[in-house]
């Protein structure tokens, strides 16, 4: 078990949830404010996407990465900041001809995917270690793609979060670690419960943790209604946790959550098992981060 646990807070994710919900943030000061309520319930970390202000849909745009982290960066509130550096890696194939992307596909280079880390250094960002089906798109991160990516962020000074939707990625994960191309103890976050990736369920969780290195820290979430199942199970298994409206929206059935709400429910659990919530000051010592202003060393 683990007794003192980092748990982040994904705000607001990539998807087309905001017809869903009311309380997705979209422009950066919701998406910001949102943060910063989330850390004021207990996050220790924001985890963080951009959203079109006028459409609600993904962006990439830096500027409105930039506007958001700044707006947290300033606030009386710590928090550590998690910047996706997934980026466009959605494939959907044209049904006319399918050797060309059809409508919805959405494609970035290593480089184009690494530009708000590059230009914001947040102190972590994630860095997918595959391609995985997405229901009925692929999510496209081949491994020269991803080597290439890695030294990015390792020259940036920013440590990446290893995003396994699956156990291949975890074999990939530790094959950067075995090239060098990642600093520092590893960082690895297991995403489960997504069509068509690894099963959010204990026995799956127990394997993926099996896989890691000893001097890795680990995390684990579950989507839709195995969020919170899975915060105790990760716990109880010795890892960190994440929840948040990028991966569900309900507090319980039938009623809509905030990600203050999330972030409560789960501090919650994590203290009935008799645990606590690590603080973004001794989250930063533990996982060795760099500046938190966004400064590169």
């Amino acid at each position: 078990m683990n007794n003192n646990v980092i748990l982040s807070c994904a705000i607001t994710g990539a998807g087309e949830t905001t017809e869903k919900s009311p309380y997705v943030p979209v422009t950066p000061k919701e998406i910001a404010d949102s943060a910063i309520k989330a850390a004021k319930a207990g996050a220790t970390i924001a985890h963080l996407h951009v959203r079109d202000p006028k459409t609600g849909k993904l962006s990439h745009d830096v500027n409105l990465f930039k506007e958001t982290v700044e707006r947290i960066r300033e606030a009386d509130t710590d928090v550590i900041i998690n910047i996706t550096a997934g980026g466009g890696g959605d494939w959907i194939p044209s049904e006319a001809d399918p050797t060309k992307g059809g409508d919805g596909t959405d494609m970035q280079t290593p480089e184009e995917r690494h530009e708000p880390v590059g230009l914001l250094f947040p102190e972590i960002c994630t860095l997918d270690c595959g391609s995985v089906n997405f229901g009925g798109q692929v999510y496209i991160s081949p491994a020269n793609w991803l080597r290439e990516q890695a030294k990015l962020i390792q020259a940036a000074g920013v440590k990446p979060e290893l995003e396994c939707f699956d156990t291949g990625h975890i074999r990939f994960a530790n094959q950067l670690v075995k090239e060098g191309l990642i600093d520092g103890d590893p960082m690895f976050q297991f995403c489960l419960g997504i069509p068509w990736g690894a099963e959010a369920d204990a026995e799956t969780l127990a394997y993926m943790k099996s896989r890691v290195p000893e001097n890795a820290t680990w995390a684990a979430f579950g989507i839709g209604r195995m969020q919170m199942p899975m915060v105790a199970e990760s716990v109880l298994q010795g890892g960190n946790v994440r929840v948040g409206l990028e991966d569900n929206l309900y507090l319980k059935k039938g009623t809509l959550a905030t990600n203050e709400q999330l972030v409560d429910k789960a501090v919650g659990i994590i203290q009935s098992l008799g645990a606590d919530v690590m603080s973004p000051t001794d989250a930063r010592a533990f996982l060795n981060l760099k500046d938190p202003n966004g400064k590169k060393e």
